[in-house]
């Protein structure tokens, strides 16, 4: 048995477990993670973030690296990604300014503003609109967007009544987005700026509170749909709002709508407690 440290942070109530491996000693194994994550036997959370130094890297020593609540790696999250911002700048005791870390989605940036996070995204990419795509045995329009990793939007008039998990798992393994799967988001539009999301989450494979990179999928689909103007507020499950901003210009591409750049993502990212647990 070895005795872990770990710190629980959440932002917008998607929830995570930090874990400071900055000498490189941790080595965990997906069953170990899966286990951590376990809401009823253990800490609980929708996944784990672990701190690692990665002096390769001239623009940053910092590396975060991202395990789903099912034990297995993925590129990036958002959500997690503005708690990690915090983490760091808790142990290097700093207060404001821009903290930076590699990610397997590139290079992130996150800035300290008071209770709130601001996130500088990598530039979304693989953005496809308007697939027509059968979901319990009814015809969907589905887009499509990576910010970091894949994610899926589509939009209702009735988000409370929406088929979350089950129109969402199904999507989630679609052939379409095979083999590594989808995130999906159900959008209902609230304003000219202003949309509501609840989102399905690959790797958690349940809805959460909030997904960072849904919430800046989601609003970039809604700009290019309806072409709307930066910032995008959008109200998610756990009752948090949280900002997006892009700049927008026209693409010299024929295959791509919009040069999408310059994403950022503003939220809030608390601690919730601080400990110690034995893993086997």
């Amino acid at each position: 048995m070895t005795t872990l440290t770990f710190t629980k942070m959440n932002g917008a109530g998607n929830d995570f477990i930090m874990l400071d491996n900055r000498q490189g000693a941790l080595k965990l194994d997906p069953s170990q993670i899966k286990s951590l994550c376990d809401r009823h036997r253990r800490i609980g959370a929708d996944g784990v973030l672990v701190l690692e130094t990665e002096f390769h890297n001239k623009a940053t020593p910092f590396r975060m690296r991202y395990y789903n609540a099912d034990g297995y790696e993925a590129e990036m999250c958002g959500n997690g990604a503005r708690c990690f911002t915090r983490y760091i700048a808790d142990l290097l005791d700093k207060k404001t300014g821009k903290i930076a870390f590699e990610t397997q989605a590139g290079l992130i940036e996150g800035e300290l503003l008071d209770d709130q996070v601001k996130l500088l995204m990598s530039s979304p990419h693989h953005i496809d609109l308007k697939q027509s795509i059968s979901l319990l045995n009814q015809p969907h329009i589905v887009h499509s967007i990576n910010t970091g990793v894949p994610h899926a939007v589509i939009f209702v008039s009735d988000l409370t009544n929406a088929p979350v998990v089950a129109a969402g798992r199904e999507l989630r393994y679609h052939p379409r987005f095979a083999p590594a799967g989808t995130n999906v988001n159900f959008v209902q539009p609230i304003s000219d700026n202003s949309i509501a999301l609840r989102t399905y989450e690959r790797g958690v494979e349940e809805e959460t509170l909030a997904c960072g990179t849904g919430v800046v999928a989601s609003a970039l689909i809604y700009h290019l749909l309806h072409n709307t103007s930066s910032l995008i507020s959008v109200l998610v499950k756990g009752g948090d709002t949280l900002q997006v901003a892009f700049v927008s210009q026209p693409s010299t591409n024929s295959h791509s709508i919009q040069n999408l750049s310059h994403v950022t993502l503003t939220g809030p990212a608390d601690f919730v407690f601080t400990g110690t647990i034995l893993i086997s």
